[in-house]
């Protein structure tokens, strides 16, 4: 097994490209955007090429995140025998706060059971200067991906996902879990997942995240975590593209900042990322943000795993982030503007739409 962990965007997309036009028998890739851009046409053109060799090709694009991306975009792929399906159409009906916020947010690739990809990362050339994090992997892994995509693929149609209990099953390869999240109030496993490994850290725990909402049991246990002596350390963007966001986080901070947990501001542009490292031994590369509408409405996926070749390019992963951010500013963050909090208030009954 190879792995490459990759957070330059525009050298993640030359390599998926690059992989692309060396595939030989299938390239099945699932993403939440595919814009309708310089680099959406790219990747379109050269998964269309592929379709022309006779390699077999399928995209599953979530609908509300494909923006203005349609079927006719993909005409001569689909007329050469792709196949693109868009996950769940938006109605507007009395559900669409509840309903509408279910979306496929994942993000992976495999190329010919060999290849895989996993990661924070959209097909759009809007992201180009944001600091992503997904994970290239060669070997057999590949398999396993393959069939969460083709289960995924073959589960939805235009308005509902089928065959449920099998779409969510953990998946094992030697010591990698692959975990997939739906939509649910009970459930929730990557929430559990997370909140169990952050209860048994016993050094250090690191959270890399675009949007910070964390529910109350995952706030309590990073605050218990920090009470019995762990390092707990969250980098997240000092301005993301979610404005709302930023304001509603806010609120979060000085509770956290007081139980002694590192809040640190990425500096440079938009950090993409979603990282979680527990005592330098365990890592979680998904696609999953660290707030309520990721854990409660959204179908994610997480690759959960220890090994060492990954761990030790993480940690220059998290060095670089972290020698481009500066910690929070406690006593700025008492003094923001009245209208500020005012909003943290009037934002706070719908947090769980963010």
């Amino acid at each position: 097994m190879k792995y490459r962990v990759i957070d330059d965007t525009l050298q993640l997309y030359n390599l998926m490209l690059n992989d692309i036009a060396h595939a030989k028998e299938f390239v099945f890739l699932e993403t939440y955007k595919f814009a309708n851009d310089h680099m959406g046409v790219r990747f379109r053109d050269a998964l269309t090429k592929k379709t022309r060799e006779g390699v077999k090709v399928k995209i599953l694009i979530d609908s509300w995140g494909r923006g203005p991306v349609s079927e006719t975009f993909f005409t001569e792929l689909i007329r050469m025998g792709g196949e693109v399906k868009f996950f769940e159409k938006i109605k507007i009906n009395n559900d669409i706060f509840t309903r509408g916020h279910r979306r496929d947010h994942r993000k992976i690739m495999v190329i010919d059971d060999m290849i895989s990809y996993i990661g924070s990362a959209n097909i759009t050339g809007y992201n180009l200067n944001w600091r992503e994090l997904c994970l290239r992997m060669e070997g057999e892994i590949a398999v396993s991906f393959k069939k969460v995509f083709l289960e995924n693929f073959n589960a939805f149609n235009l308005f509902i996902i089928t065959n449920k209990v099998t779409y969510t099953r953990k998946i094992r390869f030697g010591d990698f879990e692959i975990i997939r999240d739906v939509p649910s109030l009970q459930f929730q496993r990557l929430r559990k997942r997370y909140t169990q490994l952050i209860r048994q850290a016993v050094h250090s725990v690191v959270i890399e995240t675009p949007y910070f909402l964390p529910g109350f049991l995952l706030r309590k246990a990073m605050m218990d975590a920090s009470k019995r002596g762990v390092v707990v350390e969250v980098i997240m963007p000092k301005h993301s593209d979610v404005r709302m966001v930023d304001i509603l986080r806010n609120k979060y901070l000085g509770l956290l900042y007081n139980a002694g947990i590192k809040l640190m501001f990425y500096q440079s542009h938009n950090l993409h990322a979603k990282l979680l490292v527990i005592d330098h031994e365990i890592f979680s590369i998904s696609s999953a943000n660290f707030d309520f509408r990721s854990f409660r409405y959204q179908y994610e996926i997480a690759l959960i795993g220890s090994e060492p070749e990954i761990l030790s390019q993480l940690r220059e992963h998290i060095a670089e982030t972290i020698r481009n951010s500066q910690e929070m500013d406690y006593l700025g963050w008492k003094r923001r503007p009245l209208i500020e909090k005012i909003f943290e208030w009037i934002l706070l009954p719908f947090r769980h739409f963010f």
